[in-house]
């Protein structure tokens, strides 16, 4: 008997490639009634999933196809935006072919490709606090996602990315490299900079964290490589400290509540107040404004706060921080309200994309990022983080001197641990291994 979805899809080493890194063999084990593609891109630069859409398309349905029934979901939905027209006229071609699956269209807003989001756009349904699109019914899985299990039933592991490399570098463009691939070397792919004086962001420049040496590797959850002054505004506001931001919000609050307004969670009936939060902290009472340090736990760090702050302070670090602690300290969130109060008004405090990339100060670089599969590397030698996913860190299986080959199993979790399976990217020889990371030195450059 052939081996069945979950346990090609576990050896494959499948995660969510859109920047969570859940292990997919574990999201796909459940029952749902809808599996939901989500290809809206949240993020402004980014380009990798409207243009695997337009590309990958018949891989991609294919795949859904076989996903819906493993699940035994009524429907797949390919959720994308309505500006993506090459993706859409690329799924219509198809149309009929897959009754199962049908195309859902969101406008351009931000953020629209958060989970919680695209799940109640396309199907009206919340998510509870704290809780997963599982616990609806549904199912969301990313687009390169989705390509990966096609991969992966051809018995193909996760060994390359689709990452968009943009900013101040002389040619953006959407690129496949193998996993382990420097910064460094990804943005001399693409042409090297126009500037000497950047910083390099991993994802969008909403979410995406500031890298502190661009000769870390990529991962199998990066999304995109953005490069920016060193002097942008973008950097100056992750770059800022939570004691900076906690004074500057005793000093310059205004209490107007803006940042609660557009909250995403908070317009799906979450109970996630910023200003309410940045309150509490900064003058250590919580229970004046019937809080709990807990409520930190629903912030999905999307920073929306931040851009409808008029004084531009930074609630999502607040949260972020307890959700830090919390964790540090093994509270778990204790959340779990089913909300049946949308706002009345969250159609008319959608954040546009086009006001956002204004804000932001990234028109310049809103440009295309051609996808290029076929450019060559000049390097030799990889390094492969050995924690790429959600769970426990996968632990080497291989070591110094060893021969290794492109696919090869790397790295494994101990038992049934939630996590998911390394691979090595290249052809080569093992060089250096640590808990943390595996070197390989390429048998040949390419």
């Amino acid at each position: 008997m052939g081996k069945d979805l979950l346990q090609l899809v576990k050896e494959a080493g499948v995660v969510g490639a859109g920047g969570a890194g859940f292990p997919t063999h574990v999201k796909l084990s459940g029952k749902a009634e809808y599996v939901i593609v989500n290809g809206a891109e949240c993020e402004p630069l980014l380009r990798v999933d409207q243009q695997l859409l337009a590309y990958k398309t018949q891989k991609i349905l294919s795949t859904l196809d076989i996903v819906v029934n493993k699940v035994g979901a009524k429907k797949g939905i390919i959720a994308l935006k309505k500006k993506y027209k090459r993706a859409i006229e690329s799924l219509k071609k198809y149309k009929g072919k897959y009754e199962n699956i049908e195309l859902f269209t969101l406008e351009d807003f931000y953020p629209a490709g958060d989970e919680q989001v695209t799940v109640y756009e396309a199907l009206n349904r919340v998510i509870p606090e704290g809780g997963i699109p599982l616990d609806v019914k549904v199912i969301v899985i990313n687009v390169e996602t989705i390509l990966n299990v096609f991969n992966a039933l051809k018995g193909k592991s996760v060994t390359e990315k689709y990452v968009t490399v943009t900013g101040v570098v002389k040619n953006p463009l959407t690129v496949k490299v193998a996993i382990g691939t420097r910064i460094l070397d990804i943005i001399k792919l693409v042409g090297g900079t126009t500037i000497e004086d950047f910083q390099v962001i991993e994802g969008g420049p909403m979410m995406g964290t500031v890298i502190k040496d661009i000769n870390e590797p990529i991962k199998k959850t990066t999304k995109g490589i953005i490069v920016l002054p060193k002097n942008h505004t973008i950097l100056i506001s992750k770059n800022k400290n939570l004691e900076k931001v906690l004074k500057e919000a005793r000093i310059a609050c205004c209490y107007c509540s803006l940042c609660t307004e557009v909250c995403p969670r908070n317009l799906l009936g979450h109970k996630l107040y910023p200003d309410k939060m940045m309150k509490a902290f900064s003058y250590c009472n919580f229970s004046q404004w019937k809080l709990s340090i807990t409520d930190a736990n629903l912030c999905s760090e999307c920073r929306l706060c931040e851009q409808a702050c008029i004084m531009g302070l930074q609630p999502w670090k607040l949260n972020k921080f307890l959700k830090n602690k919390l964790k540090k300290e093994g509270i778990r969130n204790t959340n779990r309200k089913k909300s049946n109060n949308v706002n009345p008004f969250r159609e008319y405090r959608k954040y546009p994309i086009k006001k956002l990339i204004y804000k932001l100060g990234i028109q310049q670089y809103n440009v295309e990022a051609p996808l290029k599969e076929d450019l060559k590397l000049n390097i030799n030698f990889v390094i492969i983080p050995c924690k790429q996913h959600i769970g426990q860190k996968a632990y080497p299986i291989v070591k110094k001197g060893d021969n290794v080959s492109k696919g090869q199993k790397i790295a494994k979790i101990k038992g049934n641990n939630l996590g998911a399976l390394i691979h090595a990217s290249v052809d080569g020889i093992v060089e250096k291994v640590n808990e943390d990371a595996i070197l390989i030195k390429k048998s040949h450059i390419i």
